[in-house]
């Protein structure tokens, strides 16, 4: 959903691309402290409960991809496919927020997740051929595969950016209202 541009100096919209771009790297930044303290202070393989039978932080190490898909491919061939994957959606993913994300909208803001999710991940694929998974949740009988910081903000984007294309109005859809709004203003035209 797109809010109206706030105005800066002169009158001009605001241009939102670098508040994306940082809280990119806030995602990337958060994900590698996290995995990073984790790694120092959980032994691979145990986890501490926080909320007994329900959520623990763990130690896991995921050779596949988002909760564990492709875990038992072999090594190589998807380590460089998924990290290769993750390099490519990135990028694409920076064009599309340097070109649509000039304003405030939860489509910006789901790239910016996604993007910064995309590339903590892919930081681990290059530096250690493995992602750190820490956050495991139970519910009742149901285990949710191990997860990340990254991985997080990588669904919550998508969620943004799914809801944002269900809501926001189509460009010709927001042309004719614009134009019905003038002729409303002008009389007929």
């Amino acid at each position: 959903m797109t809010t109206p541009p706030a105005t800066g100096p002169g009158g001009r919209a605001r241009d939102w691309r670098p508040a994306w771009f940082l809280i990119a790297l806030l995602v990337i930044a958060l994900d590698r402290v996290s995995k990073l303290w984790i790694k120092k202070h959980i032994e691979e393989g145990t986890n501490i409960p926080v909320i007994p039978h329900v959520f623990r932080l763990s130690h896991v190490l995921n050779e596949g991809a988002a909760f564990s898909l492709f875990n038992d491919a072999p090594a190589n061939p998807t380590r460089w496919g998924l990290t290769a994957f993750s390099l490519l959606a990135a990028i694409l993913v920076a064009v599309l927020l340097v070109r649509s994300g000039r304003r405030y909208s939860s489509t910006a803001l789901g790239l910016a997740l996604v993007l910064g999710g995309a590339v903590g991940n892919a930081w681990d694929r290059i530096q250690d051929k493995m992602v750190t998974d820490f956050l495991e949740v139970r519910i009742y009988h149901y285990h949710w595969p191990d997860f990340n910081l990254a991985d997080s903000a990588i669904v919550v984007g998508g969620i943004l950016l799914f809801f944002g294309a269900l809501f926001t109005p189509s460009l010709g859809a927001a042309e004719t209202a614009g134009r019905e709004a003038q002729r409303g203003a002008n009389g007929p035209l």
